[in-house]
This record gives structure tokens, C-alpha cells and sequence, in this order.
């Protein structure tokens, strides 16, 4: 059943958050607990979930929206963490991913600042390698700002990048003012990511006009262009794709098209959909305001990319203008013939709870064949077979948090991490007994751990006992009470030590007071719909609400 929510103002915060008391081993965590919907099936790709999950709307004194710790996250299907790179990418980071640079293992996420109410950001790509040390930065060339939109490797060897440059041009032949004088140009670039060096470069206002901006510069829902912070986003790159040809494939999500530019002399050679398609695009295959797109093949004249179709623009939160030219986001595939120069949709990919993300999204088309798809600002990622059946769906974070999170892109990846850093320990006493409890934050290799008390001052220890590694924190309980401090090393699957803890001194152990009087009701409902009032902050104040049938309002 389908819940609307009926928020009201809280008088005091809660007394804990559902984010906390996950790990015991690592208190300072509190990841975003998935709200998994459709567990994955046996058809899942196999891999981990890379997502980086933020809070959509600000905190108040009196409200708490989205995730407490909003960065990069690797998890297991089952929504178990794997790692947290919470304040080790800073700042806010997005589009979090795995790839390949000169023949290793990477991680890779923009690092920056963020301008939700443009959906711009600036900062630097930075590179880790598997021991999540960072091993480089990179930086756009000729004197400008990284966006947060796209970081795509080609051939292991460099990266496209895009840029938001806002600059000044008489705007007045598009309905500006003398005063509206700010227009974004948008850039990609081309870079070696080892020195930085810029390879190639591509201006839109070099090659589209304005004329195909979808969103007018006034009334200004793609910003007005008064000053340069306010800069009329007429196309808005935010992917940028390179085919076997060499030729570049990029979405103009404000012009609501897909551009194929020539590698050489950045000539535009088609253009899919939008006001000056060089396509017959069927009403199936339509799509607006989009992100995501990739190449997946290219042959003989035929060429079929995938994108993410937002079919929307706008606020999330019900108030100002919006766009909707479809009911709800979606994924695609669509084929496109060079020869008789036509559309065709080869699969949709449409969301269980019909979900409409006004910004941001992502089809990962999976190496089994499956989509995995993210839906942006709606905070939730599903993955489907080939067919377009949905075999697992997951929200960003539950309960009260689960309102209002966000999530740009979503990835599944197979990855293997060997961390630097040791594990963590914690022994407990507490009513039940003494309990170890041991977890190291972003390692994919241990199957086993192996507990041991020290039972001198010389660094002599005992053999308590072992526990499969299953999540991503481990306990052992421990019979043996006089016991004064405890370690445990790390197995892998092949009876190798990968690493031992600290020593850990027994802790008296404390548990969470919960009073269920003020604790919010949890579980994300599995459509966010709001009863609007007059106040904006008590329309979304969600730390505490009751969840009503639609047919009881």
C-alpha cells in the first residue's frame, strides 16, 4: 500500500537517530540504512552497490532531513556496508565509482562544493587506489572549475570532464532585459589524468544556439541570468561519453537532447530529439531534461545508447515552477540509424513506485545484460533483467531520513579492497557477558576472524575463538569474564593473516535509551507524497509523521 504523509512540526529532536547504534566497533559511523523494497534475486550482477546518498532538503533546528552522514558508500545487496568514505572524500562528493587507470583498480569521486539550487558544483576529481589512499587530484585545464556532473575514464588512460562557465553576451534576442545579460556555456573537456594535460575541448555556445534551449530565460527556472551566480543554463552538459570512432556523445539536459560531436573538429554530426532533431524519434522513445548517456554500441550505421530519462524539471519539495512531459523517469535504450535516420526504443525501464526525479539519475546497463537503474533527487536505485522486470529495489535511507535523501548516480561494481588502515576493535561487558566486536572499514577479503586475550604484559596471548566475517562488523561472545584486554586478526579465504587489531581494554558496555513515545515510526514509505500546508518547513518537517492511507485523508 501506498502511504501519503502527514508531517508535523517536532517540539524537540528525537532522542536517537536511526542512523546510529549500527557498529560498535566503529561508533563514529552512521551510514544510511538502505530501504529495500524488492530484495535482490538470484539474477542480481554480481558486485557491490557505489552510491553517495545526500540530504535534499536543509536541516533546522527542530528537523533532520536525509542521511547524518551524506558521502560515497560501498554496500552489499542485502543494504550491509562494505566501506564508508564519510570525511575521507570531504567536502560533498558525488558520482562515486570504480574503474580502471593504467591497468589497476580505482576509486573515484568529484569533491567539491554544492549549488543545489542550480545543480551545479566545483571542485576536483580525486583518485584513490584500493588501499583508499588518494594517489591523485585532477583539475580542468585552461583556467577553470571541475563540475560535479561527470568524470568518465576512456581507455584507462584519460578522463572526460565537464565545465559550467557562465559568461557575459547580449541576450536580449532570447527575451532577456538589458540588465540579463549572465548565459552558462557549457564545456567538456578532454585530459591525460596522469599530468593533467588538456587534450580537447568543446564550447556550446561555439556550436548551439540558445534557440534550443527547452527552459526560457525568463521566468528564469533555469536561472535568469542577472549575474554570473544566476547564469541562464541554456543546455547543461551533465554526461560526456567517447565512442570507438573517437567522436563524443554528451546530454544537453535543458535542451532536452543527445548530441554526437566530432572528435576532430567538435563539429556536431546528429543531434537525438530536442528542437532540432536530425532523428524521427517515435513518442515512446522521447525523452526531456535527461542524464546518463553512454554508448553501448556502434556498427555499421546503427548505434544504440543508453540515457536516463527524468521526463521532469523542477522542485522536489511541491513549490515553484515544474515540467513534466511523462508520468514518470525512466531508463532507456534507444537505437538510432545513421542511414534512415530514425529512433527506435529498444527497452524502457520504469519505476516500481512511479517515481519522478526532477533532477539528477543514471542507467547502468550492467555486463549480464541487466539495467541498473538510479532515480536521482526520489533517493532509490532498481535493478532489472534485460526484459525490464525489476528484480531489486532499494531507497538511499529509512524512516524519517528516508524523506528527502537524494542520490545522483548509482554503480554496481566488482571490487576488491585491501585497506590501510587497521581494523577496529571493542570488548563489551555488559548484562549478557563480555562480546568482541571487530570490523575494518572497506576490506573485501577476510572470511574469518580470529580472537585472542592478552594474558600478560609482554604481549603473550590466548586463542578464544573464530567467527565468520558475514557483515560488516564481526562479534565473538566470550565465556572467560576475568578477561582484560582482547585482539583479533583478519583471515582471508586461503588461512592467510591479513592484518591484526589493536589491543583492546575491556568497556563497561552502554545501550541506547529509547523512549517509542518520541521515536519516529520507521521504513521509508515507498512513495513520498505530501500533504502540503502553509509553512514550508512544517510541510517537510519529518521527524515526526503518521503514516494514513490515501483514502483516510
Amino acid at each position: 500500500m501506498k502511504y501519503s504523509l502527514v508531517l508535523g512540526v517536532a517540539l524537540s529532536l528525537p532522542r536517537s537517530i536511526v542512523a546510529d547504534w549500527q557498529f560498535k566497533s566503529r561508533s563514529d559511523l552512521a551510514p544510511p540504512k538502505l530501504n529495500i523494497t524488492i530484495p535482490a534475486t538470484k539474477d542480481v550482477e554480481k558486485g557491490y552497490l557505489f552510491v553517495a546518498p545526500f540530504a535534499g532538503f536543509p536541516d533546522t533546528p527542530t528537523e533532520q532531513h536525509g542521511p547524518r552522514q551524506a558521502g560515497p558508500y560501498i554496500f552489499r545487496d542485502n543494504g550491509d556496508l562494505v566501506w564508508s568514505g564519510y570525511g575521507i572524500y570531504s567536502i560533498w562528493s558525488t558520482n562515486f565509482q570504480a574503474g580502471r587507470w593504467r591497468g589497476k583498480d580505482i576509486l573515484f569521486s568529484f569533491e567539491g562544493d554544492h549549488n543545489p539550487g542550480y545543480g551545479h558544483g566545483h571542485g576536483h576529481i580525486t583518485i584513490m587506489d584500493n588501499h583508499y589512499e588518494t594517489i591523485r587530484e585532477l583539475r580542468a585545464g585552461n583556467h577553470k572549475l571541475v563540475d560535479k556532473h561527470e568524470f568518465h575514464i576512456i581507455n584507462e588512460e584519460t578522463g572526460l570532464i565537464q565545465i559550467y562557465q557562465p559568461v557575459a553576451r547580449d541576450l536580449t534576442a532570447w527575451g532577456g532585459s538589458a540588465e540579463q545579460q549572465w548565459i552558462v556555456n557549457s564545456i567538456f573537456q578532454e585530459l591525460d589524468i596522469a599530468t593533467g594535460k588538456l587534450l580537447f575541448e568543446w564550447e556550446s555556445l561555439d556550436h548551439v544556439s540558445p534557440d534550443e534551449a527547452i527552459l526560457p530565460i525568463n521566468p528564469g527556472q533555469a536561472g535568469s541570468g542577472f549575474n554570473s551566480s544566476d547564469a541562464w543554463d541554456y543546455f547543461h552538459i551533465n554526461s560526456v561519453d567517447k565512442g570507438a570512432d573517437g567522436n563524443y556523445l554528451i546530454s544537453a539536459r535543458d535542451a532536452c537532447s543527445i548530441h554526437k560531436i566530432n572528435g576532430t573538429d567538435g563539429s556536431i554530426i546528429w543531434k537525438l530529439d530536442g528542437k532540432d532533431s536530425s532523428f524521427k524519434v517515435p513518442s515512446e522513445a522521447k525523452f526531456c531534461f535527461q542524464h546518463h548517456a553512454r554508448f553501448l554500441s556502434q556498427e555499421d550505421g546503427i548505434e544504440v545508447i543508453s540515457l536516463y530519462d527524468n521526463s521532469a524539471h523542477g522542485t522536489e519539495h511541491g513549490g515553484g515552477s515544474e515540467v513534466h512531459t511523462a508520468p514518470t523517469s525512466s531508463g532507456k535504450i534507444i537505437k538510432v540509424n545513421t542511414t534512415s535516420w530514425e529512433a527506435e526504443l529498444v527497452q524502457a525501464f520504469y519505476p516500481p513506485d512511479d517515481l519522478l526525479s526532477k533532477s539528477q539519475g543514471s542507467t547502468q546497463i550492467l555486463p549480464n545484460g541487466n539495467a541498473l537503474v538510479n532515480w536521482g533527487s526520489s533517493g532509490a536505485t532498481t535493478e532489472y533483467l534485460p526484459d525490464g522486470t525489476p528484480i531489486f529495489h532499494a531507497y538511499m535511507d529509512s524512516g524519517y531520513l528516508g524523506l528527502g535523501v537524494e542520490n545522483y548516480r548509482a554503480f554496481r561494481y566488482n571490487w576488491t579492497g585491501l585497506p590501510n588502515e587497521e581494523p577496529a576493535i571493542v570488548a563489551l561487558r555488559g548484562e549478557e557477558g563480555l562480546t568482541a566486536y571487530v570490523s575494518w572499514n572497506g576490506d573485501t577479503e577476510t572470511k574469518t576472524w580470529r580472537f585472542y586475550a592478552l594474558t600478560d604484559g609482554l604481549g603473550s596471548k590466548e586463542f578464544l575463538g573464530e567467527a565468520p566475517k558475514t557483515s560488516f562488523e564481526t562479534s565473538l561472545r566470550i565465556q572467560n569474564l576475568n578477561i582484560g584486554a582482547i585482539s583479533a586478526e583478519a583471515i582471508d579465504g586461503n588461512g592467510k593473516s591479513l592484518r591484526s587489531t589493536e589491543i583492546a581494554l575491556v568497556e563497561q558496555e552502554i545501550k541506547p535509551k529509547v523512549n517509542p513515545s518520541q521515536s519516529p515510526t520507521l521504513g521509508a514509505p515507498t512513495q513520498k507524497t505530501l500533504v502540503k500546508s502553509g509553512n514550508r518547513w512544517e510541510e517537510y518537517g519529518i521527524l515526526k509523521y503518521f503514516r494514513i492511507p490515501p483514502n483516510e485523508l
